[in-house]
């Protein structure tokens, strides 16, 4: 076939070509109008969830700096008033107790985690909340923010099940504060003191008459964590156990 046959038969298949796309578009056309529609509708809800997501984490977290300014807050303890004179105030930015500091910051927290419940700072405001509750005594309460944070998952789950674990131990309610702490020790996790949560079983099983257990506990400190902070409190132990 000569050059000049084969660049015509090519210049035709060419024109047939557009021919052919123009007939799919003509009858095609609404279809895949409709398509580049859903497409783009589909994009601009992406973009817009996206966009309302990272909206509520911003207000979420700024919310939750505020109410940690609070718990970082000096506790500083009031002068004592003069004679015939009202009791004087605590500098600005200051509170006269722990205990008025974490009651000043619980609304600021539950703020957060109940307008922004699946945020990453709600989630953070209900671990804090959940902190401050078991230091104020409000057991109860303090469970239920604890449980509600363990049920969400993610990188505060285990500490709040360390936390649980501190509560029901205070509480009295050793063998479910000693079953928490186990489960604790056999799931280690990178971000977990397996030294500190060892620690507080040993003293578990000290507090509800399990003497042998608590010995094992702390020997185990004493030989896999020899370096460890608790090493000398784990030492201490065992000799009070010994002597009692």
């Amino acid at each position: 076939m000569k050059r000049s046959e084969r660049r015509h038969l090519k210049e035709n298949e060419l024109v047939a070509f557009v021919d052919r796309s123009r007939e799919l578009l003509a009858t095609r056309r609404r279809e895949i109008l409709a398509l580049v529609t859903v497409a783009a509708v589909v994009l601009v809800g992406v973009i817009g969830y996206f966009a309302w997501r990272s909206n509520r984490e911003g207000q979420a977290a700024a919310l939750l700096t505020e109410a940690e300014s609070v718990l970082e807050a000096q506790v500083t303890t009031p002068a004592p008033p003069t004679p015939g004179q009202p009791t004087p105030k605590p500098p600005a930015g200051t509170y006269p107790s722990e205990q008025a500091k974490l009651g000043a910051a619980l609304p600021k927290l539950q703020t957060v985690y109940t307008r922004y419940p699946s945020t990453d700072s709600g989630v953070a405001a209900r671990y804090y909340a959940a902190n401050a509750l078991a230091a104020l005594g409000r057991r109860e309460e303090a469970e239920t923010r604890y449980q509600e944070v363990i049920d969400k998952g993610g990188v505060y789950a285990q500490m709040a099940r360390l936390g649980m674990a501190e509560v029901l131990a205070n509480a009295g309610q050793h063998d479910r504060a000693i079953s928490m702490y186990k489960e604790l020790t056999a799931e280690p996790k990178d971000d977990m003191p397996i030294d500190g949560v060892l620690m507080q079983l040993g003293r578990a099983y000290a507090r509800a008459g399990r003497r042998a257990e608590a010995q094992q506990t702390y020997t185990r400190i004493v030989q896999e964590f020899p370096e460890s902070l608790y090493a000398a409190d784990a030492r201490k132990e065992l000799e009070a156990l010994k002597k009692s």
